[in-house]
């Protein structure tokens, strides 16, 4: 009989990174929603900031760690405070935003970075009535978005062409607190005020399973699919004790494991590594990271550890695999947003050899789609196309995100010219020369923004010396 239970993720710990590895002087938001605020890709990091006038939100290239300077410029289109963020899986410049609105906005991000502030979007997906509190990226289809409002409606959204081709209505009788994709993108799980899950089944339009009061509190639910079908839930008991809990959709009168933590009021937001089986609880005004390993075995959802750290957080991103250090064992990094800062956390399995641990990195979820969105649409899946880590992820050229309005009689003006389209296409297409008119300009206004900070700098310079020959004589 094991006293101990075997497992290479016993000894995962976490790790601050120093000061000047962190992003400094940022006002992170302070509305009052449960979502991450963060979201991180292997290239840039973006964190919802306190707007004056609207919502905004800051994205940073990895590598530009230090104080950030106020006049930095952010993704400012919103007219109120944005809720949520989310990063294309397919495309490291493309990313999403809901906002009290009520608009979805997807946004393309320059190669190195904003030089200017960034007002137009690519496309505004509107629909909702009320704020849009959660977005969340297809992880297999391309340009396929899904949006949840506090008007209890869910739409999934063609990017591609603006259009909203499903919508979820009278499914959610309360607020949605959390939607999430299965792992090929055929299902959905929702958690409602209402205290039940759902498993949807969106292009039916029907709800293939539902829980009632998966957990008796009153408290926000958070719901997320694992790899192998499951459904893991966070949640609160009627004493008001955080719960964790596992599911199986084909049965869902009994929960196949729960777990009670403690008695803190902070919703405890899932992050999940579909690669390793781990998942990592981080509370809300919590200042640890929980993780768990979930198995085949008894009482299926095992403990692991705790990083803990002083300073509570106002909220988190997570890293995809590809972004991760390999050489240095590591499994996971967090960007922990604090009020004023916003700090990575590296996990690490502590290995002694320098070698590839294939065993801590089975081939991972790669930047490709497996299908386009009209396939899904019709009705076909696809399972995501995976990628060694052997040597290190090395990002491709990103195609820009291009969107074809479908034309409105109503409307009585043309629709904006483009969308995703591959590159056999665009060689056929009649019009090539839209893209690179669009990739001008924006080497233009980079120029112009570069020439604009010569000229400054040539004024002060002048100005010093003047000031240093008065000096002088």
């Amino acid at each position: 009989m094991r006293v101990v239970r075997a497992s290479k993720f016993r000894h995962v710990f976490g790790q601050a990174l120093k000061n000047d590895q962190c992003y400094d002087d940022i006002r992170v938001s302070r509305v009052t929603w449960d979502s991450s605020f963060c979201a991180v890709n292997p290239k840039f990091v973006a964190i919802i900031i306190e707007a004056s006038g609207g919502g905004a939100f800051l994205v940073l290239p990895l590598l530009k760690t230090g104080r950030i300077d106020k006049a930095y410029p952010t993704v400012c289109g919103h007219t109120g405070p944005v809720l949520d963020i989310d990063w294309c899986p397919h495309n490291d410049h493309v990313i999403a935003s809901g906002s009290e609105d009520c608009t979805v906005m997807v946004w393309q991000i320059p190669e190195n970075g904003l030089v200017t502030p960034l007002a137009e979007p690519v496309v505004v997906l509107e629909g909702h009535s009320k704020r849009v509190g959660i977005v969340t990226w297809h992880p297999t289809a391309r340009n396929v978005l899904m949006s949840a409002g506090c008007d209890n409606l869910i739409i999934i959204w063609n990017v591609g062409t603006g259009e909203a081709m499903i919508q979820l209505e009278d499914m959610h009788p309360d607020v949605i607190f959390s939607a999430c994709w299965s792992r090929n993108g055929a299902l959905i799980c929702t958690a409602c005020k209402d205290k039940n899950i759902r498993v949807i089944d969106p292009r039916k339009e029907k709800i293939v399973a539902e829980k009632d009061k998966a957990h008796d509190g009153a408290r926000p639910m958070r719901a997320i699919f694992l790899a192998d079908g499951n459904i893991f839930t966070t949640g609160f008991s009627r004493m008001s004790e955080r719960q964790l809990a596992l599911w199986n959709p084909k049965s869902m009168e009994e929960p196949i494991s729960v777990h009670e933590l403690d008695t803190s009021n902070g919703v405890l937001l899932p992050f999940y590594d579909a690669d390793t089986n781990i998942v990592y609880l981080c509370g809300k005004g919590d200042s640890s990271i929980r993780y768990f390993e979930i198995t085949d075995e008894a009482p299926f959802v095992h403990y692991l550890n705790t990083f803990s750290s002083k300073e509570p957080q106002r909220g988190m991103g997570y890293m995809p695999k590809r972004g991760l250090d390999v050489n240095k064992c590591e499994i996971a990094r967090f960007y922990k947003l604090h009020e004023r800062k916003c700090e990575p956390i590296i996990m690490t399995v502590p290995r002694k050899s320098d070698l590839f641990q294939d065993d801590l990195y089975p081939d991972t979820a790669g930047p490709d789609c497996a299908i386009e969105a009209e396939d899904w649409f019709d009705g076909k899946n696809g399972e995501p196309i995976l990628i060694s880590l052997k040597n290190g992820y090395v990002p491709g050229k990103n195609r820009d995100l291009k969107v074809v309005k479908k034309s409105n009689v109503l409307e009585g003006k043309p629709a904006k010219k483009a969308a995703n389209t591959s590159p056999a296409e665009s060689k056929t297409s009649p019009h090539p020369s839209i893209q690179n008119e669009g990739k001008l300009e924006e080497l233009l206004r980079e120029v112009k923004s570069l020439r604009d900070l010569v000229t400054l700098q040539d004024r002060r310079i002048a100005k010093l010396e003047d000031q240093m020959s008065k000096v002088a004589i």
